[in-house]
């Protein structure tokens, strides 16, 4: 399972050689931060990124803002939901589907333009309503399942909107952290001077151009882009909060899917930071004088299973028993140098939303092994699945020997895993389109790392059967009608204690079902030089990169 040490330094120090001359120093007259990031091309920069959280973090909330956001100054206290464009909010009293956002005055776009009741009305329509000149059927897929239940968006005055939503839902203020504003002047201008064969085409060569030019009302303003290469990014010095002007000059980021030569571009100077660095190195980054920084994230690593006709995952014997067979402790001091969380669930004891759940997730192979007997399987029957994964990607921690770490493990519960390895953007997409599309290539479980950082993104978008593709990411289709209920109740209920309360009983029942197979939480690790200061990494999937420094 495990590359030796010794042959993983040299196969870095290789890759080092080779990637000496792959960027330019930084000039010495201004401060210059390069980022080694886990996807393979630069995350979608006209305002909605794709390439999952790790889009948001560094094309979503450096560029742009949000009516909220996370809170991301502690790196000992819980992200929350904070204001960001919006100051202030409230619920209609009367009509539980109308809320009212304060708009936050004095903020300008990249471009100069003001933000305003009309710029958030623009935003909300061009994910929502497919007859506005600015829709874009890109960008909806990556917005609109993470806010399901946002109807429409009204302008009462200049700095005051109205949302409502399709039902009663007390998770919309923490949706809305995923709808980027986005300048519509900027996206005028290119509209206006777009050629196309009607207003579609002119629409869709807008928001490409917009693409290669953007404006948000970000830290962080666009400086160049090249594709698949390298995005550059400046500090934008008139930034409405002022406590978050970065204190560097400028940040470069650089797609590297790969985690060794990740680390090889840190180790040779060719980087100052890299997400993710290759495990098996973190004592030769230690010895060499690199920090890491990791904290445990609202975050879980699962297998998602199918729960379609047929699907193997339907007997809940299969899947406790898979959740039994995995050694997580040996997973976690083994090929992942102590750098992951062992999962039971969604979420662990101690947390609000964790419940009292009956069915006890731990490494217990003879139990595990008797429930696949009871299920008709042994050593002389095995029972085959197939799970698609990628190589890489945001949160995907190191998802290839992680998958080859529970093929093992799992064998010897009678299981006979297949692997299907696609690029991490590809597997991102196919999770919308479920078990049931073609794009699911046959797998019976998907591997995709999810975000638990609120009721919608943790719980619902798996477990309400509403939410089935294309709608959002119940993947496997799953039916029950008790977390059906659960959801509703939740997400009627406006008393945060209460909603506490309905969203424990759900996660409980989700554990006892078995819902997922429960692996680790990632702690997000990352590995710098010694010359970045003032980094903060949160209990978060993102960071703020306003505070950072860089020593000469």
């Amino acid at each position: 399972m495990l590359i030796k040490t010794t042959a993983r330094a040299a196969l870095i120090a290789a890759l080092a050689l080779t990637t000496a001359a792959a960027w330019p120093c930084a000039a010495s007259a201004e401060t210059v931060l390069r980022i080694g990031m886990t996807a393979a091309d630069i995350p979608r920069t006209l305002g909605q990124p794709d390439q999952g959280f790790e889009g948001n973090r560094f094309t979503g909330v450096t560029m742009y803002d949000a009516l909220t956001g996370w809170d991301l100054s502690s790196a000992d206290k819980a992200s929350v939901v904070i204001p960001g464009l919006a100051t202030e909010w409230k619920v209609d009293d009367a009509d539980k589907t109308k809320w009212t956002f304060k708009l936050r005055p004095g903020v300008t776009f990249h471009d100069g333009t003001p933000f305003n009741a009309d710029a958030v009305v623009w935003n909300v329509d061009k994910v929502l309503k497919q007859d506005a000149p600015q829709f874009d059927a890109s960008q909806v897929g990556v917005t609109a399942s993470r806010m399901p239940t946002l109807a429409s968006a009204k302008k009462i005055d200049d700095m005051t909107v109205e949302l409502t939503t399709k039902e009663p839902d007390s998770f919309l203020p923490i949706n809305l952290t995923n709808l980027f504003m986005a300048s519509p002047a900027k996206w005028q201008h290119f509209y206006d001077k777009a050629e196309g064969a009607d207003a579609k085409a002119k629409s869709q060569a807008a928001w490409t151009a917009f693409a290669k030019d953007a404006a948000g009302t970000g830290p962080w303003k666009m400086a160049s882009f090249t594709p698949r290469e390298r995005l550059e990014l400046v500090k934008n010095a008139d930034y409405w909060d002022k406590a978050r002007v970065p204190k560097i000059d400028k940040m470069v980021l650089l797609p590297m899917p790969e985690a060794n030569a990740r680390t090889a571009a840190l180790l040779s100077g060719q980087v100052d930071w890299v997400e993710a660095p290759a495990p098996d190195a973190l004592p030769e980054l230690k010895q060499r004088g690199f920090k890491l920084y990791a904290n445990e994230q609202p975050h879980v690593w699962p297998w998602q299973f199918s729960r379609v006709e047929g699907s193997p995952w339907n007997d809940i014997r299969v899947r406790k028993a898979a959740n039994l067979c995995v050694d997580r402790e040996g997973l976690k001091d083994g090929l992942l140098a102590g750098l992951m969380v062992p999962a039971t669930g969604t979420f662990e004891p101690g947390h609000p939303w964790r419940g009292k759940p009956t069915f006890e997730i731990k490494y217990d192979k003879p139990a595990a092994q008797k429930l696949m007997q009871e299920a008709g399987f042994g050593p002389n029957k095995k029972l085959t699945v197939k799970i698609q994964t990628s190589a890489s990607g945001s949160g995907q921690m190191q998802p290839l020997p992680m998958n080859e770490y529970l093929q093992q493990a799992l064998a010897e519960c009678y299981f006979d895993v297949q692997l299907d390895v696609i690029e991490w953007n590809t597997l991102f997409t196919n999770w919308r389109r479920g078990a049931k599309d073609p794009s699911a290539n046959g797998a019976n479980a998907t591997n995709v790392t999810y975000a638990a950082m609120d009721p919608f993104f943790a719980l619902v978008r798996f477990l309400q059967s509403s939410m089935a593709p294309p709608v959002s990411n119940n993947w496997g289709f799953i039916n029950n009608p008790k977390f059906d209920e659960l959801v509703k109740k939740a997400r009627q209920t406006f008393d945060p204690a209460a909603r506490d309360a309905a969203l424990a009983e759900l996660h409980a029942a989700s554990v006892d079902d078995a819902a997922f197979l429960y692996v680790a939480h990632d702690v997000g690790p990352r590995a710098m030089s010694p010359k970045v200061t003032g980094v903060i990494q949160p209990k978060s999937w993102f960071i703020d990169f306003s505070p950072i420094s860089m020593t000469p």
